[in-house]
């Protein structure tokens, strides 16, 4: 099983919540889950993990919160090679464009992805839920 590093940004909780089912999930699989706002992470931390799981919302037009989170997300991206990793995040408007290209950042930085991005509109919902778990239990190795 793998140690897993769950690191998000949230503006109104709707991601955070999504952090927490993903690591419930890691848990579930019976694998250590550390969660951090990604104010608490840094690129150096990413040695103690075999798997991390990135959140962020969409902000304006279709992107990356950019004053907290991708400051600390380009930094990790260095050490994202052969990294396990997944992603997840909820959205207000568009069509989830900013997650395609999130996922094509990631896999240009050589990062494995352990499952499907999950994604959600607003608040996540009992399906978003599932998927968030399901997503932690591939991070965690089941």
């Amino acid at each position: 099983m793998r140690k897993t590093a769950v690191v998000y940004w949230s503006g109104t909780g709707n991601t955070q919540m999504m952090a927490e089912k993903v690591a419930e999930g890691v848990r579930a699989a019976g694998a250590e889950a550390d969660v951090y706002n990604c104010t608490e992470f840094s690129a150096d931390l990413m040695d103690n993990y075999e798997a991390v799981a990135f959140g962020c919302p969409s902000m304006g037009s279709e992107q990356l919160e950019d004053t907290e989170f991708e400051p600390v997300f380009t930094e990790c991206e260095a050490k994202l090679s052969g990294k396990v990793i997944g992603l997840f995040g909820s959205y207000g408007w568009g069509d989830g464009e900013w997650m395609r290209n999130w996922e094509e950042t990631c896999l240009g930085d050589g990062a494995v992805f352990a499952g499907e991005s999950v994604i959600c509109n607003e608040a996540p919902d009992d399906e978003a839920d599932a998927a968030c778990i399901a997503l932690g239990k591939k991070l965690a190795g089941e």
